[in-house]
């Protein structure tokens, strides 16, 4: 794949006349807006939606965004805006990359992000896909996450101007040769401003609220989770002793670091969730010193730039909203990555995303693995199952 001639990066900039590009529109007022500056710049903007929920739509599913609501909204918005609109059939491949794996992961003992994979399987690859086949050079999102060109003129990603909005921890596993591809409008733009635009033009999005939970889980997670996974009632132990000190309905139900509604016998002492074993069905708990990483592995790793030049020394962001930290690369091959903190880290989960950066700039990631950590042996465990009822 070659590398795009350079296209404009700030939002006021003049783009080459007639260029196509397909904008991904969620029914949202940032989409909304990224389809309004495109068509400002000078590109042939087609706009698109992709279909996730299915004929039998859950209540409380897809609600906020990616709903026949939502696009049924943003249908009207590209109207406003004078751009084509349609909407593309994705519910085989969200089942089967999103919905699935999710499930799969927490049967693991693991914490999924499904955004991530929703970013990097389905929009970032098949809606590429999609793009080509329509005659579009270029995909668009409205993503808050700066698209810069190098000295070299390659494209890099980097983290948005609105540090309370940037996306850029969801876009690690977006495919290097897609890179030249994608652009992000508002990515040098704050939340506030991105609103006043569709304010000033009279978009029906401009007020429209955010959407903060997975679109197709209805409430709560655990819920979700417990519909579709089996429960097995088991044993919480003590990661020092393997001393039996609870019960517990599932594996599945639970996250490292947690220390809430463990249900312990000694209920006075605070102790966290450690390590999740789905194979002997065991939940183990300890002190807060257990639950700090000194480092970690990562699996499925995906780089934005040549592996040779991946620094030794660089930032990882563990989880979505928190800082990043300063680490040190043990190791890294194509497929793989270790990492050893400059500072011990609380509750790294496995099934979250390691996200590397240099200063701003995204480097890559990978998924986190467990640690490989020496248990102690199974003790003979009072007899006090099944659960009572409640737990």
């Amino acid at each position: 794949m070659t590398t795009s001639a350079p296209i404009p990066a700030r939002p006021d900039a003049t783009a080459p006349q007639g260029e196509r590009v397909l904008c991904a529109m969620s029914g949202g007022v940032d989409s909304s807006v990224t389809a309004a500056l495109l068509k400002d710049q000078g590109y042939q903007v087609i706009g698109a939606m992709m279909r996730f929920w299915p004929d039998e739509k859950r209540e409380a599913t897809f609600d906020s965004c990616c709903s026949p609501d939502a696009a049924y909204e943003a249908r009207r918005v590209a109207e406003q805006v004078g751009v084509p609109f349609y909407l593309l059939d994705y519910r085989e491949p969200f089942q089967r990359h999103i919905v699935g794996p999710f499930l799969d992961e927490y049967a693991r003992g693991r914490t999924p992000n499904p955004c991530v994979n929703c970013n990097t399987k389905v929009k970032f690859d098949e809606l590429v896909k999609k793009a080509k086949m329509l005659g579009c050079r270029y995909v668009a999102t409205g993503h808050y996450v700066k698209r810069v060109e190098n000295a070299a003129g390659e494209v890099e990603f980097w983290r948005g101007d609105d540090p309370r909005k940037d996306q850029t921890y969801f876009l690690w596993g977006t495919p290097r040769d897609a890179l030249p591809y994608i652009l992000f409008p508002v990515g040098e733009l704050e939340k506030p401003r991105v609103r006043e635009i569709a304010e000033e033009r009279g978009l029906l999005t401009a007020r429209k609220p955010e959407s903060q939970n997975i679109c197709f889980v209805p409430g709560k997670v655990q819920d979700f989770v417990a519909e579709h996974l089996p429960q097995a009632s088991g044993y919480i132990r003590e990661i020092a002793s393997g001393e039996v000190v609870g019960e517990h309905l599932g594996t599945q139900f639970y996250t490292l670091g947690q220390k809430k509604g463990l249900g312990l016998y000694q209920s006075h002492r605070v102790r966290h969730v450690v390590h999740l074993d789905p194979e002997t069905n065991t939940v183990w708990v300890g002190d807060y010193e257990d639950c700090l990483w000194t480092g970690l592995q990562a699996a499925s790793a995906n780089y934005l730039l040549d592996l040779a030049e991946l620094p030794r020394e660089l930032e990882v962001q563990v989880r979505y909203r928190t800082r990043p930290v300063k680490a040190t690369v043990v190791r890294a091959d194509e497929h793989s990555f270790e990492l050893a903190f400059a500072e011990p880290q609380f509750a790294v989960a496995p099934g979250q995303s390691a996200v590397l950066y240099a200063g701003a700039r995204l480097l890559g990631g990978g998924l986190i693995e467990d640690h490989r950590r020496t248990l102690p042996a199974l003790q003979a465990a009072p007899k006090r199952l099944p659960l009572p009822a409640g737990l």
